[in-house]
Parts: structure tokens; sequence; C-alpha cells
């Protein structure tokens, strides 16, 4: 691939995604692009590069492509276990309407929503109700979501034969999330790099290894946007070895990885 053209996506995914690429890291770029030229008809990733700088929809394929979408089902279980089962509740008991809000943040083909929404089937929140919001940068990867369809080798990834069978159904060589899971999550594309105040507010908002990718200016923004939409005595929840230096939240001592918004 020529430098120039691995310069430009760069500087694309920096503009419209505010993602950190390497341009250097040709070996990153050839496996994250290569199912989109596939997709797209192109004989090798190189051969689609040189279009980019003439194909708008072409370049926002790209970007989408390049963020990180690593997933799967209960990632960090206990951390979801415990989130679920006494800071959500310690939060509905906060709240007039009992109404707790979860946002997950870059969620990818949907496991780690997903996850939230077996564990509100298997116990749900003693007061008041759970509502479930998910978005990511790909719409592609959101019909994918929205679908609730995964291989085997998805489904093993995480998940107990118990809740296979408890909350999947057989679809030829796949395994498809029962209809009321799916029903309980409402999803919406998502650029973390755009203003989405206009979302509202949430309760806890799971954002877990998406800010780690993204350029220092556009981190400091993006964590600046979770702080205004993480509604007062709500979570930030990260991964478990994230760090969190910007200002806006404080660590939360309760749960690995989560922050509350700052006074």
């Amino acid at each position: 691939m020529k430098l120039e053209a691995c310069a430009f996506l760069a500087e694309a995914c920096a503009a419209r995604a505010g993602l950190e690429v390497d341009p250097a890291k040709s070996y990153l770029i050839e496996n994250r692009l290569s199912p989109v030229a596939r997709r797209e008809g192109f004989a090798s990733v190189s051969e689609m590069m040189d279009r980019l700088a003439a194909d708008e929809r072409l370049t926002l394929l790209c970007v989408e492509a390049m963020a990180s979408t690593e997933t799967r089902f209960f990632r960090d279980g206990e951390v979801l276990e415990t989130l679920w089962k006494s800071a959500t509740p310690k939060i509905a008991r906060s709240r007039p309407d009992g109404v707790v809000r979860i946002w997950s943040v870059g969620c990818g083909s949907g496991q780690e929503i997903y996850s939230l929404a077996m564990l509100q089937a298997e116990a749900p929140a003693p007061t008041g109700r759970v509502e479930l919001y998910a978005s990511d940068l790909s719409e592609r990867l959101m019909e994918r979501a929205r679908s609730g369809l995964y291989t085997s080798f998805e489904v093993q990834r995480g998940l107990t034969a118990r809740r296979l069978v408890r909350h999947f159904e057989n679809r030829d060589d796949r395994f498809q999330i029962a209809r009321p899971l799916r029903q309980q999550v409402r999803w919406r594309r998502a650029n973390l790099a755009e203003d989405l105040t206009g979302l509202g507010q949430f309760d806890i908002i799971v954002c877990r290894y998406v800010l780690d990718g993204f350029t220092k200016a556009a981190r400091t923004r993006a964590v600046a946007q979770l702080a205004r939409m993480t509604a007062p005595g709500g979570l930030l929840l990260l991964g478990g070895a994230e760090a969190l230096d910007e200002a806006g939240f404080a660590p939360a001592s309760e749960l690995a990885g989560a922050f509350a918004r700052a006074a």
C-alpha cells in the first residue's frame, strides 16, 4: 500500500471519528480493510485505498472498519454481574421514577448489551425498570446487532450452555437471541466524535475499550461529552484495565473500571 494512501486514511479517521491510526502499520490496515475491499469488489486493499480520496462513501466505510470491534458475551463477566446486582438497584432507588437508563457506546455486534438483557431476564430489577440503549459508529455492525444472529464461535465465547439454551434459538448453522431480548434494546448509530448530547442523559454509560483507540484531543472531547451525558449519581463504566485521567469523573471504588460523574 502507498504511504500517501495510508496517511490519507489516518487523517480521515481522526477527522471523522476521532480514531488514532498509525499510517505505518500497514498490516493492521490490511487486516481491518480486507473485508471491505472484498464486499466492494476490489482486487486488493491497495486498489481500494487508491480510490479513497475521490470517494467519500468508501472513505466512511473504511473509517468505520478501522474502529476496534472486539467484543464478546459477558466480557469481564463479574463486572457486569456486579453492575447489575449492585450498582443498578442502587441507582434505581435514587430515581423518583425508578427508571435506570443504560447506554452501551461502541456496542459492535451487540454481545455486550445483550449480556445485560440476559441479566435482566434472569434477575429483573427489584425496583423500577431498566431501559437499554446501544450505539455504534458502524451502521453495518448495528444491523448485525439488531438481527441478534451469531455463529457457533461467537456464542462459545463467554456463554454458558445454560444461557445458550435459555436465551437463543437455532437458525440453521447460527444462533439468534430470543425476540423478547432483542426487543428490549433501542438501537441508534452514533459517532462519539460528534455532538450526541441531544440523546439526553443516562444513568449508566458502558464505554469499554473504546476510548483507547482515540486521538488524545478526541478522547478529551469524548470524555467531556460523556460527563455531560451521565446523570447525577450515574456511572461511566470503562474496561477494567483502562485509566481515566481526564476531568469530569472520579473513581467509583465499588466496581472495577467504574467512574462516577464529578459533582
